[in-house]
C-alpha cells in the first residue's frame, strides 16, 4: 500500500506564500502524472495542479500564475509552491497519482491544512 505524507501547510496572511511537500512511499518517476488536490470547507475535492512524467504542468484556472507544481524523482517527493495566496485557497491539500478525470491511483493521505486569513 502506497503511503502519501503531505506537509507544509500553515496559517498565512493573504498575499503570502507556502511550499507544500508530498512524500510518496513508492517510486514516482514512471507515474504518468502526479497531482495536487484540495478540499475547501463545504466543497468537493478538486484538482489544482498536475505534473506529467515528462515534466509538463497543468493548472486549474483558479491557481494559474500563482501556484507551481514540481517533483524530485530521486526523493519521490512532489512540491506545490503557492504564492499570492487568497482566502479562497483555504483548504486541506492532498497529493495523489492522477489516473484520469476524477480518478486517483492510491488511497488518500491525511492532507495538510492551508488557511489564508488576516
Amino acid at each position: 500500500q502506497v503511503q502519501l505524507v503531505e506537509s507544509g501547510g500553515a496559517l498565512v496572511q493573504p498575499g503570502g506564500s507556502l511550499r507544500l511537500s508530498c512524500a510518496v512511499s513508492a517510486s514516482i518517476d514512471r507515474i504518468n502524472a502526479m497531482g495536487w488536490y484540495r478540499q475547501g470547507p463545504g466543497k468537493q475535492r478538486e484538482l489544482v495542479a498536475r505534473i506529467t512524467s515528462g515534466g509538463t504542468t497543468i493548472y486549474a484556472d483558479s491557481v494559474k500564475g500563482r501556484f507551481t507544481i514540481s517533483k524530485d524523482n530521486g526523493k519521490n517527493t512532489v512540491y506545490l509552491q503557492m504564492n499570492s495566496l487568497k482566502p479562497e485557497d483555504t483548504a486541506v491539500y492532498y497529493c495523489n497519482a492522477y489516473a484520469g478525470r476524477g480518478l486517483v491511483q492510491w488511497s488518500w493521505g491525511q492532507g495538510t491544512q492551508v488557511t489564508v486569513s488576516s
